[in-house]
């Protein structure tokens, strides 16, 4: 089976998920020299955590395509308190604009210890709680995390992914990379 690379990379708050910006806005050059490589799927500007580079074709397909349906776990601050009834819509599956989503596993949990800080700091309210919740899917629609929680009464404040398939940023602090071991890769691309 032919193979290519494979690097994990923890994209900071306000990093723009590619090479090149005519603005002036952070890539991910700021923080990798990849030749080559190329982000499977996409994480927003305003998002943080987990991309993944490749320079092998069929191993981003399998990444990014939502037909493989590769889980992807966010770590997701809130508005509000998260409710057993919010939870269990998500896992139902949310309808938006485009569509019903997939069932999500949905889980509320408390603030990650492992969590940094974000510059900026998100606006706090003393009259508004905030929560945390996880949230896995097997899609990747445009800001659909976002969407899905707006779509419960929860609107996003933070919004980290914590994994993609078999890799996380566990032990990655922001702007860190490190290359994916190949033996997880070939493992991965044999599984049906």
């Amino acid at each position: 089976m032919p193979s290519g690379s494979l690097l994990l990379l923890n994209k900071p708050f306000r990093v723009l998920t590619r090479f090149t910006s005519e603005d002036g806005k952070q890539t991910l050059g700021n923080f990798v020299s990849a030749p080559g490589m190329y982000p499977a799927g996409r994480l927003d500007y305003d998002s943080e955590g987990l991309v993944l580079l490749t320079d092998w074709g069929a191993l981003q397909t399998r990444l990014a395509d939502p037909a493989w349906k590769a889980p992807k776990t966010y770590f997701v601050q809130v508005e509000g308190e998260v409710s057993d009834p919010a939870l269990a819509h998500l896992r139902r599956g949310v309808t938006l604009n485009d569509g019903i989503t997939l069932p999500a596993d949905a889980q509320a949990v408390v603030e990650p210890q492992w969590l940094w800080p974000r510059d900026p700091p998100v606006r706090f309210r003393k009259l508004i709680p905030t929560s945390w919740l996880t949230l896995t899917i097997r899609e990747g629609r445009n800001r659909q995390v976002r969407r899905m929680t707006a779509a419960v009464g929860l609107p996003t404040l933070r919004l980290i992914r914590w994994s993609v398939g078999p890799w996380s940023i566990e032990n990655l602090a922001p702007g860190q990379w490190r290359e994916a071991d190949q033996r997880e890769v070939k493992e991965f691309m044999r599984k049906p």
